[in-house]
């Protein structure tokens, strides 16, 4: 179920008057939905667009139309639209949109692609830069591959030990160590130059 703040719907009314009469609601959707890069999109909808199989939403005075193969996703889901002086925010809150964390039955491999895609990726990405896993080897050791500004990167050594290897270690049960298989000689846009 989605919670609707009375907030976030005078809001989509304000909004669905500026269109004229074409408009029949509001649509919700998701790009890449189950996906770490999930995100939820909203737009306004015509009668024509509409596939019939959407949720539908009665909302006062408008309705809310949820794509149906992606309405698992926006379970528990709460849009709440914050007012602020120079304008205001809309907020959405879907928990379930970008999949389910792996269970305790989870490969390690799953879990750690988990862990690399959900949070290692986005922190490694205000440098640039990446980490790949190239494999989980029999004894336990994870074997990472580090692109973007992290290829090359002088850093590369600590952010691989006090950051990435902690995470993965405490998180993920039967790893023994993480190691780095990438020629950081090659790297062409390191965050940081490496010293010569």
């Amino acid at each position: 179920m989605i919670q609707i703040s009375e907030n976030a719907q005078r809001h989509f009314r304000r909004l669905l008057e500026t269109q004229g009469g074409d408009a029949v609601g509001i649509r919700l959707s998701a790009v890449e939905a189950g996906t770490p890069r999930a995100d939820a999109r909203l737009e306004f909808c015509d009668a024509d667009e509409l596939d019939g199989d959407e949720w539908a939403i009665e909302c006062e005075g408008f309705v809310l139309y949820v794509d149906a193969q992606v309405a698992p996703y926006f379970d528990a889901a709460e849009i709440d639209y914050v007012a602020a002086g120079t304008g205001g925010q809309l907020n959405i809150r879907a928990p379930k949109i970008k999949g389910h964390v792996p269970g305790e039955d989870a490969s390690p491999v799953e879990r750690v692609r988990w862990l690399i895609e959900t949070e290692i990726n986005p922190q490694l990405a205000s440098h640039g830069g990446r980490v790949a896993l190239e494999e989980i080897t029999a004894d336990g050791v994870v074997v990472l591959r580090f692109g973007g500004g992290c290829h090359g990167c002088g850093m590369a050594d600590v952010t691989l030990k006090q950051g990435i290897e902690k995470t993965l270690l405490a998180r993920v049960p039967g790893l023994t160590a993480v190691r780095d298989a990438t020629d950081h000689a090659t790297g062409d846009a390191p965050y940081i130059q490496r010293q010569a």
